[in-house]
């Protein structure tokens, strides 16, 4: 009889022992986690992740009092949040819904847990595609979109919400918030100057944010002080410090100037005191910048690589590839002179990224991948661009910094994403090297959690033999 008490006993001390760990579905232990905002490398620590969600982190000597479904081994690796590219786009028509839709596992599949959608003509099927990703009904990360952007009568851009009047306005934002976008998207190539600040003016108003191509015919000061929440594209970043930049909106808006005789002249009376104070002032109003380097220098030296060899080409459709060409075709003409000037501009407007920083502009890390924009890849562009920051002036942990914290902080859902802390969303990277020694390493990704799924190398790997699959098939 005793030794059955002493059984019976034992079992109820395992028993009691094992149901007071706390159950979670995934643990991270053993590897080095990145302070983003310090840089600094917290070792010994464990990472706990039940559902969507990071129950905590905790010291390594916790690890008895949980049990796991999963137990990822970090040993030697570098743990990061999960990268944002706050600036893509989904277009070219019905008949590349799918190519488009093919592109969201590549981003998972570089790290990427999360992207911000700046508009094209896809619209309808991007607001469905962010509403299944957000139920779990399909694999890509968190999406956010402008929904359709607002320009002038006869725009460029197909898919645009064209207007030209307040009421005209009034009744497109009512529009955007009852498709529930997450900011307002504005271009530059028809709109005109009083709409643009009424825009921002309204929205302001609404709570929505905005993000957009600056007009020549308006000062940064303008749009800053009027409350654009994002400027996309550094040529605007340019213009803003020039000491004729009054001048050229003054003529730009009469109709005595053309944006692209005004960029010479810009670029030429570009001035380091006028444009640190231009920068202290948009830091002090909240606007980021989003620089987008990757299509810049991308198309400034096309004739230095015209990209017919990458080898990511194996993952991009071909109608989608079609797009491409009318900016390859557009710089194929340019003389000696025009491509030299491509080149000194990608250059100069590239360097104010270290002037930025030092006024305290927030830069935001995003790609402009997608349709039309040559050979700028989703996924892979995002790595490229960071790497374009730290030849910029940069350092790698301010262009990790860039990928990570601005994009929640501009969609205002820093309670929810861009920091390992319990609460938030479970987007963890596990890299093979340290990023903060060398920013190269972001793209040596070992495993990828996506709201709380654990994807390995080999999980990544066949996503993306799945997406060459289906761009191979006819």
């Amino acid at each position: 009889m005793r030794p059955i008490l002493v059984c019976l006993f034992l079992s109820f001390l395992i028993h009691a022992a094992y149901a007071q760990k706390q159950p979670v579905d995934v643990l991270i232990k053993s590897g080095n986690m990145i302070d983003v905002r310090s840089g600094k490398i917290l070792t010994n620590k464990l990472i706990a992740t039940r559902a969507k969600t990071i129950v905590g982190v905790f010291d390594a000597s916790q690890e008895k009092n949980f049990q796991a479904k999963r137990v990822v081994d970090a040993s030697g690796k570098y743990i990061i949040p999960g990268l944002w590219d706050m600036h893509v786009h989904f277009g070219g028509g019905d008949t590349l819904i799918e190519e488009n839709k093919n592109l969201l596992p590549l981003y998972i599949a570089h790290g990427i847990t999360a992207i911000r959608d700046a508009a094209a003509d896809l619209s309808p099927s991007v607001l469905t595609w962010r509403d299944q990703i957000a139920k779990g009904e399909l694999i890509g990360p968190t999406l956010f979109t402008s929904g359709p952007k607002l320009e002038g009568y006869k725009s460029t851009w197909i898919g645009d919400i064209e207007v030209s009047t307040n009421a005209e306005v009034d009744k497109m934002l009512d529009s955007l918030q009852g498709l529930k976008v997450d900011f307002v998207k504005i271009t530059d190539n028809a709109i005109k100057p009083d709409i643009y600040l009424y825009i921002l003016q309204e929205a302001k108003k609404r709570g929505m944010k905005t993000s957009g191509h600056v007009p020549f015919a308006l000062t940064m000061d303008e749009v800053s002080s009027a409350g654009l929440g994002s400027v996309e594209h550094m040529s605007y970043v340019l213009k803003a410090g020039s000491t004729r930049d009054k001048e050229v909106a003054d003529k730009v808006r009469t109709g005595q100037l053309t944006t692209r005789v005004a960029l010479p002249m810009i670029a030429q009376s570009f001035d380091e005191a006028t444009a640190l104070a231009v920068y202290r002032r948009m830091a002090k109003n909240g606007t980021f910048v989003v620089p987008t380097l990757t299509i810049s220098r991308t198309i400034a030296f096309l004739d230095q690589d015209n990209h017919q060899n990458d080898t990511y080409l194996q993952y991009i459709g071909q109608g989608l590839k079609n797009t491409y060409a009318w900016r390859v075709s557009r710089v194929a003409k340019d003389s000696s002179d025009a491509i030299a000037e491509r080149h000194a501009l990608y250059e100069k407007t590239s360097s104010l990224l270290p002037l930025l920083h030092k006024a305290g502009v927030t830069i935001m890390a995003g790609t402009d991948a997608g349709f039309l924009n040559s050979y700028v890849y989703p996924g892979l562009g995002l790595h490229n661009e960071l790497g374009y920051f730290v030849k910029a002036g940069l350092t790698p942990l301010q262009a990790l910094q860039a990928a990570i914290i601005p994009g929640p902080a501009f969609l205002r859902k820093s309670t929810q994403y861009g920091e390992i802390a319990a609460g938030k969303s479970a987007d963890i990277v596990l890299l093979d090297r340290n990023p903060v020694e060398n920013i190269d390493a972001t793209q040596a990704i070992n495993t990828v959690i996506l709201r709380g799924t654990v994807y390995d190398r080999k999980a990544l790997d066949a996503m993306l033999a799945d997406v060459k699959k289906k761009v191979s098939t006819p």
